[in-house]
């Protein structure tokens, strides 16, 4: 029963290497979701992660003998710095393998503690696989980064310092779930002190192997695991965890990777440190509760668990936020192709801001633009525009769940006009960015000349940058490029430029 864990884990020896973390009051987004909301800041120990509790309740527990045999661990990259640095402490030697999707900062972070890694495969299953080797052939120790007592009792710790330094009972606490070895720990010592606590899993949607084993009362194994959230890509819960998490854990909640984006930008919001997708889960998992419990005035908190991320990672993880919190929509919307149309929707938005709009010219009767706007989240506002749209004749269609939109068009919208397209000049324009700027535009270049190819996103800088195509005759250039002039936003002649040439202009078919 979970109590047997209560004296493990209070003996559990981790602060020669682990610190006690803080609890953060997220005041942000307690004032967003009328809720007193709370961070136990797991990220920043000094790996950046929870893991190495664990490691080092295991490893100061083994025989003297294993010890000096040396460790070997499976992991994607957290455990794997936890176990690193238990060695570095404990002066033994470890080898971790790793799958080769793990980021390269985990894995030059183990390397650095002086752990031998080893890259094998392409999921944590495949490295346990190929760790389980090494045991047989060389004798080594396995150190399990979640079906374990010890492991458990290690990360139990951190349920001991909510306790402690939150004081009275919390409504509900989240916890993200990968294995389980986090969730089982502090779930059971939580629940022995505050039964009243509602235990909360969270899952990402397409590794929710908790989920599945709740659902069909045993451990069952998913055929595929989704790698974004990649501290928690595990395909089965771990046996010993399973076994605790049944008596204490009230609920599985499931999370989007949009949601987890948003939950990154919630925590950078509130803390200025960036999460790992993992280590955001809990959040993402926390606010899904409340939007559809509508619950208010409770304490709620989340555990931070991680902030081992790649730099590169960030600017999928920027893109995919605004419609994490359902404040950006993407729609395509099929306008007149004559002069001046784009003006005339751009009215019909307003003031809205528009965070993306692409175009290409296909034929002479209809152009379809592909459009990423600000929408007011939890409310009825895309569902208004969208139908006000129709109301005006625009044809329009909501694209903003679909994956394919959101992966890959919104990136190829374009390609080479059709060779009856006469007169193309391409123009690289700047602008500041402000709500209002794009309309002005617009409305400046008025209805003479028609605009062929249209590319704007908005990236959150202070200037806005547009690629414009419009159909201008050598003789009218100069006059275009006069009104350009007057409406006072820098530009730049790119007709010649060698990308737009290759990719986007006119061609013979």
């Amino acid at each position: 029963m979970p109590q047997s864990y209560i004296k493990r884990i209070l003996d559990a020896r981790v602060y020669e290497v682990a610190r006690e973390t803080p609890i953060h009051e997220a005041a942000l987004m307690s004032r967003r979701l009328d809720n007193r909301v709370w961070l136990k800041r797991e990220d920043l120990q000094s790996v950046f992660s929870f893991k190495l509790r664990g490691a080092y309740c295991k490893m100061s527990r083994m025989p003297a003998d294993e010890l000096a045999r040396g460790v070997v661990a499976a992991s994607a990259g957290n455990h794997a710095q936890g176990v690193a640095v238990a060695a570095q402490t404990l002066n033994a030697k470890a080898t971790i393998v790793m799958p080769r999707t793990t980021p390269l900062i985990k894995v030059d972070a183990v390397r650095r503690r002086g752990a031998r890694v080893i890259l094998h495969g392409d999921s944590f299953e495949d490295a346990a696989k190929q760790a389980a080797t090494l045991v047989r052939e060389h004798g080594l120790t396995f150190v399990h980064p979640f079906d374990d007592p010890d492991v458990i009792a290690g990360q139990g710790t951190i349920g001991m310092e909510i306790v402690r330094q939150h004081q009275s009972p919390l409504d509900a606490l989240f916890v993200p779930v990968g294995g389980g070895g986090l969730i089982a720990g502090v779930a059971a010592y939580v629940k022995y002190v505050w039964p009243q606590t509602r235990i909360v899993a969270v899952e990402p949607e397409d590794a929710a192997c908790l989920k599945l084993a709740l659902s069909r009362g045993r451990r069952d194994r998913l055929t595929e695991v989704g790698l974004f959230a990649d501290g928690c890509a595990v395909a089965q819960i771990g046996r010993e965890p399973f076994r605790l998490i049944r008596d204490t854990v009230a609920e599985v909640i499931t999370v989007s990777t949009d949601e987890i984006c948003a939950a990154i930008k919630d925590i950078f919001e509130d803390t200025r440190s960036i999460a790992e997708p993992a280590g955001a889960l809990a959040l993402a998992g926390l606010k899904r509760y409340v939007e559809t419990n509508a619950v208010s005035g409770q304490d709620l908190l989340a555990i931070v668990s991680g902030a081992n991320t790649n730099f590169d990672r960030l600017r999928y993880i920027s893109e995919r936020t605004e419609i994490g919190e359902h404040r950006e929509a993407v729609i395509c919307v099929t306008v007149p192709e004559k002069p001046g149309s784009f003006r005339q929707f751009c009215r019909v938005l307003g003031r809205r801001n528009i965070t993306e709009f692409n175009y290409r010219y296909a034929d002479a009767t209809s152009a379809h633009v592909f459009v990423g706007l600000s929408v007011v989240p939890g409310g009825d506002d895309l569902a208004g525009l969208l139908a006000e749209l129709r109301q005006r004749g625009y044809a329009t269609e909501d694209l903003t769940d679909n994956e394919v939109a959101k992966l890959h068009v919104r990136y190829m919208v374009g390609g080479h006009a059709p060779s009856d397209l006469g007169d193309e000049r391409v123009y690289r324009v700047e602008f500041p960015e402000r709500p209002g700027a794009l309309l002005k535009f617009l409305t400046g270049l008025g209805r003479r000349w028609n605009i062929s190819m249209f590319h704007y996103r908005n990236h959150g800088a202070a200037y806005g940058r547009i690629l414009l195509g419009v159909q201008v005759p050598r003789r009218e250039q100069a006059a275009f490029e006069a009104l350009l002039d007057r409406i006072k936003f820098r530009y730049w002649e790119e007709t010649d430029n060698r990308a737009y040439q290759l990719y986007l202009a006119a061609i013979e078919r």
